[in-house]
Parts: structure tokens; sequence; C-alpha cells
């Protein structure tokens, strides 16, 4: 057995223990057990930041909130503003995450509390910052302000786009939270000029989404992007390959990964329960991930 497979379970199960010795260092000020920040704060702890040299913020996916939230109105309600305006209601508890998945992934899951719902989205309160992944149309990226912040300014430094980019996440990004942006929105209420829209998608800061509107993005992403699709597909794969393509959930993470899982196990496997690409089963032996039937 390999070092690497020797210290999958060990290294995050560290995150467990330090988590029950403070509940303050598992989640940033603000979270607590019931919310969705906590959920992405605990997410975002398995992205893998050397992979990309730490040049990319780390991202968590809408889909995995939902591995952790069970109640997906509840999830969408903490995390998006206009949820109910803009968004088909879920069923809530459409999803339920055994607590032996959560034992085996060493992360709590995390239940829905009725008070969070009279707070402020953390979109709505600038905490965090939803990018489309563009890989399918509810591929959402989650990414809390000041990491966006912080790994923008630190790839835009000393390019010719740089003062763009400044005055960007200067007024644009703490007076709006929105998905995507419209060109009179940024000519006339934050003052870009053509040229400047240029350098912020020349940068990597916006993508067309088509003419005269831009997404939010996030320089560089596309690498992440291309190493989850082919990860996602070998983690099913694995399913997929075992009999009666069902798989015991700790068989899986014990299992060393395939080359093109890079972001790791975890990582993939909360993206196939959140996204209900597996069934999850409880047995005498533990939880089983079942491919659905076709």
């Amino acid at each position: 057995m390999s070092r690497r497979r020797q210290r999958l379970v060990p290294d995050t199960a560290g995150l467990k223990r330090r988590r029950e010795a403070g509940r303050a260092e598992a989640a940033p000020a603000g979270g607590g057990a019931g919310s969705a920040r906590a959920a992405v704060a605990e997410l975002v702890r398995l992205f893998p930041r050397a992979l990309f040299e730490d040049a990319l913020p780390p991202i968590a996916l809408r889909s995995q909130v939902y591995s952790l939230v069970p109640d997906r109105t509840a999830a969408d309600r903490q995390l998006f503003f206009c949820y109910l305006e803009k968004n088909s209601p879920v069923q809530a508890n459409e999803t339920s995450l055994p607590q032996s998945i959560a034992e085996h992934l060493t992360l709590t899951p995390f239940f829905s509390l009725p008070s969070f719902w009279r707070q402020k989205a953390l979109q709505e309160q600038g905490e965090i910052r939803v990018i489309q992944l563009g890989f399918d149309l509810d591929a959402h990226g989650i990414i809390f302000t000041e990491d966006y912040r912080t790994r923008v300014l630190k790839v835009c430094d000393g390019r010719s786009y740089a003062g763009a980019v400044q005055k960007f996440l200067a007024s644009v990004l703490p007076a709006c939270g929105d998905l995507s942006f419209q060109q009179d929105q940024m000519t006339q209420t934050f003052g870009f000029r053509d040229t400047e829209i240029t350098q912020l998608v020349n940068a990597g800061v916006l993508t067309v989404r088509d003419a005269g509107s831009w997404w939010l993005a996030v320089p560089g992403a596309g690498r992440f992007i291309k190493c989850f699709v082919k990860g996602r597909q070998a983690v099913l794969g694995m399913v997929r390959k075992a009999k009666y393509r069902e798989l015991l959930l700790s068989e899986l993470l014990g299992r060393r990964p395939p080359a093109a899982v890079r972001l790791g196990l975890a990582y993939h496997v909360h993206d196939l329960i959140g996204a209900q690409l597996v069934d999850c089963v409880s047995t005498t032996s533990g939880t089983l991930l079942r491919l659905p039937e076709t």
C-alpha cells in the first residue's frame, strides 16, 4: 500500500478531531452547525490548492453543499439571494446524508435550521461569490469572496490589465453579487470603458455570456473544470465497474484513485451524492453507493 493511500483517512480524520476540539476552528466566524456556510468551509478544505500552485481560490460546488445540508431549499436560501423569485423550490429533505457517509468522509452533515431562513443569504452579504462553471447549466462554483479577491490580485499583479482588475475588485465586487453583468451596468453604473471590459475578459475575470453580457469568472478556472469533469467520470466509472454497479463507500475511499482523480476521492464523492448521480443505501456493512436505475 502506498504512503499516499495510507494517509488518505488519517489526514482527513485530523480535520474532524480539530473540529471537535473547537467548532470555531472548523468554521470561520459566522458559520455554525446547520449552516450552509459551515458546509462550504468544510468543502474548501478538501480543495487541493497545491495542484494549482495556489493560483486558484478554493472552490466548492453547489452540489457538494447538498451532500452536507440535506434540505436543499434551506441550503439555497442560505447561499443565494432572490432564491425564491429566481428558482423553482426543491422539495425539502429530498436527499438525506446518512451518518455513516459523514463518518467515512470525516465531515459532519449540517442540518438546516429555520432561523437561518430569516438571515440574508451569504451571496447577498457579499461573503461568497458564485460562478457559472459552464460544463452544466446548474454547475455553480462557490468561493469565499476574500479568497477570490486575494487570488485574482495575485494572478493579475504586474500585468497590463492589473489596473482594470483592481478597479473591478474595488468597485463592482463589493456592490454587486450577481453571476453576470450587463454592458449598461458596467459602463453607466460602474464607469468602465469598453477597453477596460475587454481587459477584464483578457484577464479571465469576466467571460462572455452573450452580446453585451458577461459571466463572473476565475482566471485559470479552466484547469479546475477539466480536472473536475474527468475526475467525476472516473469516480463514477469505479462504481459502474463494480459488481451490480454498487460499491461500499468505505471500500471506494480505501481504493487507490485513478490518475484522472486529481482533486481527491472525498471531493468527488460529495459531488456524486449531492448531484444525485449515485443513490445512498444504508446496509449492515455501511453505506452503499449505487448507480440509479436507468
